[in-house]
């Protein structure tokens, strides 16, 4: 069901105000994702007619922008990817790890944010990979699927990754699985200093080498001592890595990694209403406590814009990765092995599923099925079924 206001509505009109306003200030690929909202399952991209099989009921169904940045594209991905998961889970206990940027680097990846992106993910995969293989705390090599959120909940910028780790790891003499204590995987201040370490050395080198890019109130920072002064609170600062209490069952997991990794910066359903006084939306104050935690705030709407843009990351940059175990081509030989280690079946082939991408809903009228009875392209409507009245549209995956 179509939620009552969507960010498509709120870029459809006030989108192009905005976009004449800061013309110039607007990235290529910041406006083709506006655009891609904009004209999410709508005549725009084109789509096919559908009619149930029992009663003839029909109607209309257009075809999704496939954004990842788009809050009504996401499901499928996430079901896609998911069910693609599933065969690396484990029977063990899995753990939630939260690595946090400082506000004072923060700012500098928001003006270079493939490099400070993708620097956060390296510092924060070795400081968990490290720590994780030293014989003093689990001596193992552990996996790890990473997940890049540059959003807090009111949509300010707020650089972090979220892990989810197996309790445990192969022995470097591949002989062993080893798991971690029930409810502790790795001390937090420990990953907390080398995430430190790793990372602001290797800032450190990329504005050596003249990489980084400053603009506006912090151009001052191309000077090295300027950069060095700017960065002197956070070198004695705690970096706060956080990690949750583990998961109730592999099971869980899914179902948490479906919350986490295709989330965009605002979804649908938390948009309240949008009308000449700006867009109200839910969002959660953390420094309160859970119960007053839920609050709505309003926004005008070239300001909830400016802040949805915020979060638009660079052109094919990969905000879920996977480190160790996990890795690459290995992935798959590693997961067998961690299986034989845990005496644990590999999981059934399932050969039943003959459902197509696209999951099509059920009539709406008598619940049977619908099949496409007419395909037509961009810009175009349908046909239509002869001496019927034309449907009401309905927008779904």
């Amino acid at each position: 069901m179509r939620a009552s206001v969507e960010v498509a509505d709120i870029f459809r009109a006030a989108g192009p105000a905005y976009r004449a306003t800061h013309a110039g200030h607007l990235s290529l690929y910041q406006l083709k994702v506006m655009s891609a909202i904009e004209h999410c399952r709508t005549a725009a991209l084109g789509g096919h007619l559908e009619a149930c099989e029992d009663c003839g009921q029909w109607r209309i169904a257009y075809n999704s922008c496939r954004n990842r940045h788009c809050p009504k594209c996401q499901g499928a991905a996430a079901r896609t990817w998911l069910a693609e998961r599933e065969a690396d889970l484990l029977p063990v206990r899995y753990f939630h790890v939260v690595f946090t940027l400082p506000a004072e680097v923060a700012n500098i990846a928001f003006q270079n944010k493939a490099l400070v992106y993708d620097l956060l993910f390296k510092a924060a995969s070795e400081a968990m990979l490290t720590i994780a293989a030293d014989p003093k705390h689990l001596g193992v090599r552990i996996g790890i699927t990473a997940v890049l959120h540059t959003w807090g909940s009111a949509m300010t910028h707020h650089p972090h990754v979220h892990m989810i780790v197996p309790g445990g790891g192969i022995a470097f003499d591949g002989k062993r699985w080893v798991s971690s204590r029930p409810a502790f995987l790795l001390p937090v201040r420990v990953l907390g200093k080398l995430f430190r370490r790793l990372f602001l050395t290797r800032l450190n080198a990329l504005h050596d080498a003249g990489r980084l890019a400053f603009f506006g109130s912090m151009a001052h920072l191309t000077e090295r001592r300027a950069f060095l002064r700017h960065l002197s609170p956070v070198r004695s600062k705690r970096w706060v890595v956080y990690a949750k209490a583990p998961f109730a069952g592999p099971e869980t997991v899914l179902a948490y990694l479906s919350c986490y990794t295709h989330r965009v910066a605002i979804s649908n359903s938390r948009l309240i209403a949008f009308d000449e006084s700006g867009v109200t939306f839910r969002y959660k104050d953390y420094r309160r406590n859970s119960a007053d935690r839920q609050q709505v705030m309003t926004l005008g709407s070239d300001e909830f814009i400016r802040r949805f843009l915020l979060h638009v990351l660079p052109r094919g940059f990969h905000r879920i990765r996977h480190y160790g175990l996990l890795a690459g081509s290995s992935r798959k030989i590693s997961i067998v092995l961690a299986r034989e280690l845990l005496s644990v079946a590999p999981p059934l082939n399932d050969h039943t599923k003959d459902e197509p991408d696209s999951f099509r809903p059920p009539c709406p009228c008598c619940g049977g099925r619908m099949i496409v009875i007419e395909v037509f392209e961009r810009w175009r409507q349908p046909r239509g079924p002869p001496n019927e009245p034309t449907p009401n549209r309905e927008h779904h995956p």
